[in-house]
This record gives structure tokens, C-alpha cells and sequence, in this order.
């Protein structure tokens, strides 16, 4: 299927996994010590739906977790080489913990920063203004504060960022630096396909993502599709107890390049 994709858009298929973001669900305790032993590209999404059970109402929790998630790294990683992203999926909490104050919240996104140190920093769907043109224009009002404080940060865009049409239009008006392509939402693989290559035209990061509620066919038609367009990331699924969908992606990557490197 890789070959299929690589020969339709005039594309090279990867010689190595694409980076895979694992997802904890909300045992991202437990589930992030199965990440670190992996050696996860990216982790642990960290399922923060909620500002008083998860994100705290000054951010506080979330702050704790990402100072234990960088210590536990460090004590359990087998190698000081590994070095992973922080990707963490917020929903929305900080608009609602700071009243959608930009600049409050890209400043405690640099505190976020800090704590993640040395491990790079990405935040997905910071705010969600109710609705596509509010989201756009905000998400691109807060990544140039961002950038230009300097703030070691990635703002992904999620909410309102749904089919083919949104990632083109986030990306042309840089609403964050990463999308997140939902395959589900986007339909036919055609439209997933655009989607992550006109984000690499245009300056946009990209990460083929989609729902922990796939199936297994479907998570391994993506991991053809990342190998063939080269995407930043991709997520692991389907389910949230981490093994299951980063094996299958693992897997399915690792047997595309061993068929093309020693053939079938």
C-alpha cells in the first residue's frame, strides 16, 4: 500500500518508523512507565479533559505531572540518548482555566516549558473558542505570542480542525505549528494524504492521528500512508492501554521496511 501511495503522489517511502506518539488515557501513570520502557518518540497525550480534576484551576496539576513525567523519564529510561517529545492534549482547559486570556496562557505554557526541560514541548488544542473562524484567528494570535516570547512550545491545532478544508485553511494562516489530521473525519485516504502533504508544503507540522476507537486494519492502512507521505508523527491506536496500538503501528511500519529492503 505504501508503494501504491509513493507511486500515485511521486513520493519516497521512509527507511525508518516515522515517530509514534503513544496515548495513556487517564492511567498516565502507570501507562507512561510502558512508553519510557518502549522508547516512545512522543508521549503520553495525558487525557486532560478537566480543569479541577486534571489541569487544576492555575494549571498547578498539569504542572506537576509534566515535572514527574520529565524525572520519571530520566530514572527509567535505558538509555540517555532517549529523548522524547511531550505531547499533551489539553481540550481546551486553558482557555477555560484563564478565561481565554492569550497571553496569560502562553505564559504558563512557557512555565510548562520549564519544567519539561530538557524534553520538547507540545500542546494540543490549548483553547476551544466554540466554533471554526474563533479558532483560527485565536490559535494564530497565540502562536505569534508564543513566538515571539520565544516560548519553547508547539501549539497543535485539533478542535475545528477537522476535514481537508480546515487543515488548509490553519495551516495558510498559521493557526498553531502542528495539525492534527483525523483520519476518521477527513474520509476517503486520499484526503489524509493531501492533508499531510499540503501541510509540509506550507510550513505546517503534521501528525496523522485519528481515535483510539479504530480497528487494526484501519491503524495499519495509516502507518502506510505516514510511511509513504512522511509525516512528523503518528499516533498509535487503536485503544489507550498503550501496548496494544503501538505494536500494531510498530509492527506494520518495521514489516514495510524489511519487504522493501529485503523483498517479499
Amino acid at each position: 500500500m505504501a508503494e501504491v501511495v509513493a507511486d500515485e503522489y511521486s513520493l519516497t517511502i521512509s527507511d525508518r518508523i516515522i515517530p509514534i506518539f503513544s496515548q495513556s488515557g487517564d492511567n498516565r501513570y502507570d501507562n507512561a512507565d510502558k512508553m519510557i520502557l518502549r522508547h516512545s518518540d512522543v508521549l503520553p497525550h495525558a487525557l486532560i479533559n478537566n480543569v479541577q480534576g486534571k489541569l487544576g484551576e492555575r494549571g498547578e496539576k498539569l504542572a506537576g505531572y509534566v515535572e514527574w513525567l520529565c524525572k520519571r523519564i530520566k530514572s527509567v529510561r535505558m538509555s540517555d540518548e532517549y529523548s522524547p517529545v511531550l505531547h499533551i492534549d489539553v481540550y481546551g482547559t486553558f482557555g477555560a482555566a484563564f478565561d481565554n486570556n492569550l497571553e496569560r496562557i502562553a505564559d504558563y505554557m512557557g512555565e510548562l516549558a520549564c519544567f519539561a526541560s530538557p524534553f520538547k514541548l507540545r500542546i494540543e488544542g490549548p483553547v476551544d473558542m466554540g466554533e471554526r473562524e474563533a479558532q483560527i484567528s485565536t490559535l494564530a494570535r497565540l502562536r505569534e505570542i508564543v513566538d515571539t516570547k520565544g516560548i519553547s512550545v508547539e501549539i497543535v491545532a485539533d478542535e475545528w480542525c477537522n476535514l481537508y478544508e480546515d487543515v488548509v485553511d490553519f495551516a495558510d494562516r498559521r493557526a498553531g505549528h502542528m495539525a492534527q489530521i483525523k483520519t476518521p473525519d477527513l474520509g476517503g485516504i486520499n484526503n489524509t494524504i493531501e492533508a499531510v502533504l499540503y501541510c509540509k508544503r506550507h510550513g505546517m507540522g503534521s501528525y496523522i492521528g485519528g481515535t483510539c476507537n479504530e480497528t487494526d486494519r484501519s491503524a495499519q492502512i495509516c502507518a502506510h500512508i505516514a510511511m509513504a507521505t512522511q509525516p512528523d508523527q503518528m499516533l498509535a491506536k487503536p485503544g489507550m492501554g498503550v501496548d496494544e496500538g503501538y505494536m500494531i503501528i510498530y509492527n506494520e511500519m518495521q514489516r514495510i521496511i524489511n519487504i522493501r529492503m529485503f523483498g517479499r
